[in-house]
């Protein structure tokens, strides 16, 4: 990535929109979902739960791992270029799961108020 700042500046947006599409959809989009939906709001995980059981995302733990990745990614100063490697990929892999849940939550939504 020194080398390559097309690459770093590539990496940098990824981390940062997959970041910030975890935390719109998970922090506050799926409580306001919920809210409509006549649930009660409650911490993160609770909130996951409701979601999985009514459908808006797949699986509570993978959402979760998700959390986990992306806090690895924003946060974390990763040195090992392997650490790094593993949790792009992993974030990747994961960018399917995050945009089918952000369109789910869209179509219900659009349900309630249409």
């Amino acid at each position: 990535m020194e080398k390559d700042p097309i690459l770093a500046e590539r990496l940098d947006a990824f981390v940062s929109r997959f970041g910030r599409l975890q935390d719109t959809v998970g922090d506050k989009l799926l409580p306001a979902l919920l809210s409509a939906l006549a649930e009660t709001p409650g911490p993160a995980i609770d909130n996951l739960d409701k979601a999985e059981k009514l459908g808006l995302i797949e699986s509570a733990d993978a959402w979760m791992e998700m959390r986990r990745l992306r806090n690895q990614m924003v946060h974390e100063y990763i040195e090992d270029p392997n650490v790094l490697l593993s949790a792009l990929h992993s974030g990747h892999g994961f960018v399917p799961t995050l945009a089918a849940a952000a369109q789910r939550c869209v179509a219900e939504v659009e349900r309630l108020f249409s």
